[in-house]
């Protein structure tokens, strides 16, 4: 594992996510890793998927999305900033997803991420049954890192927001492993809301040593 894509989705760099990203880049290029980053409020990532991404349509009368995703990654002729991030994501050898738990869930520009980059015809082809362990990104491995305002108590299975990683299913199975990618353990950090210092400290060595471990 040697080309690391880091997709963040936090919109502070001065943040408990921007110290843990900083951390990040610091240990993997000092483990020999090559690291890229898809910073999205940095770079003002479009989040909309709509037709302006596919400047040679293949139906002009009828937006399908979905079909005009795969007649654009059949011909290359879809939008450059979703064709750089597609560039990214294969030649990663492992992408971590980090951003702050927004309404149980992730920031929209990061969905949008999602909506735009993995399109039918480079993450799946649901003609084909290419899906889950059959999927476009087999043998690719994915890691999702997460700040949390409250507490591990509230996001239990027995919390009253119920366990926050059965939320996250919806990304890390329903999405990432439905693309063939390996899904590690989730790295969350709860109850990040006005952390003390000396706490986010503990917490960024704790993600650097699960950094290390990979």
């Amino acid at each position: 594992m040697k080309n690391v894509l880091i997709v963040y989705a936090a919109p502070e760099p001065k943040s408990l996510n921007g110290a843990m990203l900083a951390a990040a880049i610091s240990t993997l290029k000092g483990g020999g890793m090559n690291v890229e980053i898809s910073d999205l409020y940095g770079m003002d990532f479009k989040a909309v998927l709509d037709a302006r991404d596919f400047p040679d349509r293949r139906d002009t009368v009828v937006f399908d999305p979905a079909a005009e995703q795969m007649h654009a990654i059949a011909t290359g002729t879809i939008a450059p900033d979703i064709a750089a991030e597609i560039e990214k994501v294969r030649r990663a050898d492992l992408l971590i997803i980090q951003f702050p738990i927004w309404w149980t869930s992730m920031p929209a520009i990061l969905k949008g991420w999602f909506d735009r980059v993995f399109a039918p015809g480079f993450v799946v082809n649901l003609q084909k049954g290419q899906v889950y362990g059959n999927g476009l990104l087999r043998g690719k491995k994915a890691m999702v890192v997460v700040t949390a305002g409250s507490s591990a108590e509230l996001y239990s299975p027995a919390g009253p927001h119920g366990d926050l990683h059965q939320h996250l299913r919806a990304l890390t199975h329903n999405l990432l492993e439905f693309c063939g990618l390996e899904v590690l353990q989730t790295h969350v950090v709860y109850g990040a809301v006005g952390i003390a210092p000396e706490d986010a400290d503990r917490e960024i060595e704790r993600y650097v040593d699960r950094l290390l471990a990979l």
